[in-house]
């Protein structure tokens, strides 16, 4: 039995937005991702933090992501602390960098040729050079975050590839990192030298944060216009300088009268009326040959159906 009916529909079809219809990264591809970004990570850290620590040659690595509540992953980095608050990525992302008061002396130390080894002395306050090196080493981290996520990609055009401490605290509660109740990441981020000395610092954020640290993830997709076709009147072409020649005459000569030629000798031409003007081996159009403010010139008379020439007309 065949339907006769006709189904109209009751309103007009649903148009969605991009990010509706994009599909994200599967489960695989973001851990794969992510791995990428870690190790990337960990190998601009030993690049970068080298002339930081006295020229060491520098081993880091980037552990795997905890996921903490927010609450928690404060409890963790503890009451007191070398914190700062960065801003990094290429869409901007705030995350948060923390080193224990001992780690922050031994980089200092470090910094300044000491053998930059963590003992149990830890004052109440950092010193003002440990608080100013806190800042510095949290900015390099900063960079070298934001260059992780452009992945093998260059970065765009105009975009930072640097990144910047917005705050620093003692308390990292007091800078806000992330809510309380929400999901955070913990990483560890370790740093060794040949010497036998290591020093961690924990890079905290919250989880939403995350995809869009990774490749492709902070940088919208260009809204796509509809291309016109390339024409010899449009950039760069227009300003393209093409070699043109005009042929005068054509004879033949047989090879006995070539290999004689000598100078002095005249061989008469027979010029047409019409001459071509050639681009290449292209035919362009066809003039008459004449004077313009005592040089040769050629009018152009006519051209060949084939090639369209625009702005000039027939």
């Amino acid at each position: 039995m065949r339907m006769g009916h006709a189904f109209a529909p009751a309103r007009a079809a649903a148009v969605h937005c991009a990010e509706l219809t994009t599909r994200g990264p599967r489960p695989e591809e973001s851990a794969a991702l992510l791995a990428a970004w870690r190790r990337d990570l960990a190998r601009l850290l030993a690049d970068d933090l080298s002339g930081l620590l006295s020229g060491d040659r520098l081993d880091a690595t980037v552990s795997e992501p905890e996921r903490l509540s927010g609450a928690d992953a404060l409890r963790r980095i503890g009451q007191v602390a070398a914190n700062a608050l960065i801003r990094c990525g290429a869409s901007g992302e705030t995350a948060l960098i923390s080193f224990d008061f001992a780690t922050a002396l031994a980089l200092t130390d470090r910094s300044f040729g000491g053998d930059g080894r963590i003992n149990g002395s830890v004052p109440e306050a950092l010193p003002r050079s440990a608080a100013l090196l806190v800042d510095e080493t949290a900015t390099m981290i900063a960079g070298a975050i934001t260059r992780a996520s452009f992945g093998d990609m260059p970065p765009p055009a105009g975009a930072s590839t640097g990144g910047e401490v917005i705050v620093r605290s003692e308390s990292a509660a007091r800078l806000k990192p992330f809510a309380l109740g929400g999901e955070a990441l913990f990483f560890t981020l370790e740093i060794a030298n040949r010497q036998g000395c290591t020093w961690r610092a924990s890079l905290a954020l919250a989880a939403e944060r995350m995809p869009r640290l990774l490749p492709g993830g902070g940088r919208r997709a260009r809204p796509r216009t509809p291309r016109e076709p390339a024409t010899g009147m449009a950039a760069p072409y227009a300003a393209m300088p093409l070699p043109l020649h005009v042929v005068l005459a054509e004879f033949d000569l047989s090879l006995a009268r070539l290999q004689t030629l000598a100078p002095g000798d005249t061989i008469p031409l027979a010029m047409g009326r019409q001459v071509p003007l050639l681009a290449g081996e292209t035919l362009v159009a066809h003039g008459s040959v004449g004077t313009a403010e005592d040089r040769m010139a050629i009018r152009l008379t006519r051209f060949p159906q084939s090639v369209p020439v625009e702005g000039v007309a027939p």
